[in-house]
């Protein structure tokens, strides 16, 4: 009887490890298509960010109010190029927008001394982005030149905003910065303090370590990971958000469920009332919101990993947006998304992705057809944003360089156990532990980088306290760059 039994738990014993060495065979490596002809774009600017660090910790002995003039003269330079930016149609390469970006750059060193202005700043910022967006509805927003310019305008002006910011207390910056009161004649509600109209569009940015990849991992690096289309109802203003979660395809959410998901910043878009098409009908919008509810209520749509915002049995979160827009006449995404760093499309391809001509959610803030309605940001999202991002660069670096992602391949029995428990599970409607279309290989994967840029991004933090104490100022971004390089390497 002993010794039967032995025999048995042998054989078990047996059965379990080619069990597991079968399923530790890994999954073959993804292709990825070589660089594209598209070359991502670059600031190239490191001496002239020095001299504009340089200057301000000279400024910084000076009192505020022998700088006040020169302030005064910054915002009146920056008014009179305003002016001639709304008073002429400019082509992308006139030499104009360079003028605007350099004085803006150069009154943002002023402001980080003395930021009683800042709300200014924020403000003019919003008149020079309206103004560059009325220009861009002549451009060709798939060129390189347009691409170029509305990026370093747009992205560039926001930057230097929000190195101001981080030079200030906490208590000067706003939660939420109002921009532009789009008109619009479709149902409209209040979300913190703002009018949010049915089929307004939400951009934001999440707090994991894969959002920040998201954000950066293209060939305009931008803030946000995350696009969602809202739904105000017309009879009880309730207001509804529709988006596709990683986890669980497109859903409905609620204001206070899409808001409890950590949201490092938010921006609300709006299509521009001047359009024809909106002209024609303004209530297009609602009824893009009201299709992309009633499908999301309908069917269950599985999140598109792939990034293929043709084909729209899946979906992602940017196509949730623009596949609704479709539906009512109007391509949004004037200048779809490039990536092109091979380095780049190997670690998505790692994650699933197979389109890298796509539609990046921070791309859409350049579309020529929206307004910047408002946007929600302070200073402690916005330290955690700027370090997550910094991380994100550095290790999108050595992705250029020939760096792998890893994972636990001894994890990778258990992973793939847990992923045909996920398919059970995603078959009766529930969530599994492992996404619906997603590998176990790539849920590993992900596992591994989030803990690679947890791990550097709090040595960052330490070295940004040591560089605080030690300077007195907060570092600015590219000295950030450089801390969280050495943050990575340790």
């Amino acid at each position: 009887m002993k010794s039967r039994w032995i025999k048995q738990f042998l054989a078990s014993c047996a059965l379990f490890a080619s069990l597991y060495l079968i399923l530790l065979i890994p999954d073959s490596v993804p292709s990825v298509p070589e660089a594209g002809e598209r070359e991502p774009f670059t600031w190239n600017q490191d001496e002239y960010w020095s001299r504009l660090e340089a200057r301000f910790k000279a400024l910084r002995s000076e009192d505020c109010t022998c700088l006040s003039p020169r302030i005064l003269s910054g915002f009146a330079e920056i008014e009179s190029l305003l002016t001639l930016l709304q008073s002429d149609t400019l082509k992308p390469e006139a030499p104009l927008f360079t003028d605007v970006e350099g004085s803006f750059f150069e009154l943002g060193t002023l402001l980080g001394v003395c930021p009683e202005r800042l709300m200014d700043y924020v403000k003019i910022f919003g008149l020079i982005r309206m103004a560059v967006k009325d220009q861009s509805v002549h451009w060709d927003m798939n060129s390189a030149a347009a691409r170029d310019r509305i990026y370093r305008v747009q992205y560039g002006g926001r930057t230097a905003i929000e190195e101001v910011m981080m030079q200030s207390p906490g208590n000067r910056i706003p939660e939420a910065v109002p921009e532009s009161d789009e008109s619009s004649a479709t149902p409209s509600a209040r979300i913190l303090g703002v009018t949010i109209h049915s089929g307004d569009i939400l951009v934001s940015r999440g707090g994991a370590p894969t959002s920040a990849l998201i954000a950066r991992g293209n060939d305009y690096p931008g803030n946000f990971s995350h696009a969602a289309l809202a739904h105000v109802d017309p009879t009880t203003g309730k207001i509804s958000i529709i988006e596709a979660h990683i986890e669980s395809g497109v859903v409905i959410s609620t204001v206070e469920d899409y808001l409890e998901d950590t949201k490092l910043r938010i921006m609300v878009l709006r299509l521009r009332s001047d359009l024809p098409a909106i002209q024609s009908d303004p209530m297009l919008p609602h009824k893009a919101a009201e299709y992309a509810r009633r499908k999301a209520t309908s069917i269950h749509t599985p999140y598109d990993f792939a990034m293929d915002f043709r084909d729209h049995s899946k979906l992602f979160c940017s196509e949730v947006v623009s596949e609704a827009y479709e539906q009512v006449g109007i391509g949004l995404w004037m200048g779809v998304s490039y990536i092109s760093n091979r380095g780049i499309k190997s670690w998505l391809a790692m994650f699933g992705v197979e389109n890298f001509v796509t539609q990046e959610p921070s791309d859409l803030e350049y579309d020529p057809q929206l307004r910047v309605v408002a946007e929600w940001r302070d200073h402690e999202t916005l330290y955690k944003d700027r370090a997550d991002n910094a991380v994100v660069d550095v290790m999108l670096e050595g992705a250029e360089l020939g760096d792998q992602l890893g994972y636990d391949l001894y994890m990778l029995p258990l992973a793939r156990v847990l992923k045909a428990y996920s398919v059970v599970l995603n078959q009766v409607g529930w969530v599994g532990p492992v996404p619906e279309g997603m590998s176990a290989t790539a849920a590993l994967r992900n596992k591994w980088y989030s803990r690679k840029h947890r791990a550097a991004t709090e040595k960052l933090l330490s070295l940004e306290d040591q560089f605080r104490r030690e300077n007195g100022y907060s570092p600015p971004y590219w000295e950030l760059t450089k801390l969280a390089r050495q943050a990575y390497s340790q």
